[in-house]
């Protein structure tokens, strides 16, 4: 869709042809399917120049400024609400910080509300986590803090390539990530229990390269921003849908559902305390771990 509008929006007259002998001024290539390597392998290769922009989780955005984590905390934004209304009062600093690393924001999206699903068991309250393999993303910031808080946990970090294999060979055996990235990516085949309750939102944008931007002409630059932005926003609204079709699909017909006890979730609410507590600690500023705390409430 964004690349069609791109396309149709700077045609050249009947007959002309660009340098690259094609009919539009400007084009957009994509790669798919990790065609480029993981997301920090694109942010590396942005920065060098053989990228000029890329659609990020939080794993991308995290290697252009990490305290975008803090939309991530768990146990915090439960709801595309609360998330869309913490967002849009921390987006003037995260866009600021994200053009003074080089890059220029195309429009915000989503990946999905993330869920904990597990192989031959259920996880209900902490204590179910105790003597298991949970993957952890090997460049988050928070994961590892979350399993030294509940202790007694061998949580294994890998790449995001890494999980299906891992899952394959029983290495790990418990993965929270939304329902459709885990349906899309073949997790959900070797799942076969999903906690009800929703862990937190998984985040993500459109980033350009503003060396890119700048070098385009001004109908060049406005055509690629604007539509942009709209593509980013039927995205998000496209994947949120198809994110709770995948939820449901999961829970009814693929694994077996389990909804913690009010208790088990009192224990998650404490641990997740402790959590934030310690990620305030240096990991993120606690400025920006306390307001986030508050945005959620």
């Amino acid at each position: 869709m964004w690349q069609k509008a791109v396309r149709e929006r700077t045609k050249l007259p009947d007959g002309q042809k660009s340098a690259e002998g094609k009919d539009a001024s400007l084009d957009l290539v994509f790669f798919w399917n990790g065609q480029q390597g993981d997301e920090g392998a694109m942010v590396a290769k942005m920065k060098s120049g053989q990228l000029d922009g890329g659609a990020l989780t939080a794993v991308g955005l995290a290697a252009i400024h990490r305290p975008i984590l803090a939309l991530q905390l768990p146990g915090l934004f439960r709801t595309w609400e609360k998330l869309d209304s913490a967002r849009d009062a921390l987006k003037g600093e995260f866009e600021k910080a994200i053009t003074a690393a080089g890059f220029t924001l195309g429009g915000w999206g989503d990946v999905g509300l993330a869920h904990t699903m597990s192989k031959g068991f259920a996880v209900g309250g902490p204590s179910d986590l105790k003597g298991k393999r949970p993957y952890v993303w090997r460049d988050d910031p928070v994961g590892p803090i979350l399993f030294q808080v509940l202790g007694g946990v061998t949580a294994v970090p890998l790449g995001v390539p890494e999980v299906l294999p891992n899952l394959n060979t029983g290495a790990i055996n418990i993965v929270t990530a939304p329902a459709l990235a885990a349906e899309q990516l073949q997790w959900a085949s070797r799942l076969d229990n999903i906690n009800t309750e929703v862990g937190g939102a998984g985040i993500g944008a459109l980033v350009i390269m503003t060396k890119k931007i700048d070098s385009l002409s001004a109908d060049q630059k406005a055509v690629l921003l604007k539509t942009g932005d709209m593509a980013s926003a039927a995205l998000t609204a496209r994947i949120r849908k198809e994110d709770e079709a995948a939820y449901q699909r999961l829970k009814t017909t693929k694994m077996t559902p389990y909804t913690p006890t009010e208790a088990q979730k009192k224990e998650w609410d404490d641990i997740f305390k402790q959590v934030r507590s310690r990620v305030a600690q240096g990991t993120f500023p606690k400025e920006l771990v306390d307001k986030v705390e508050s945005l959620s409430k």
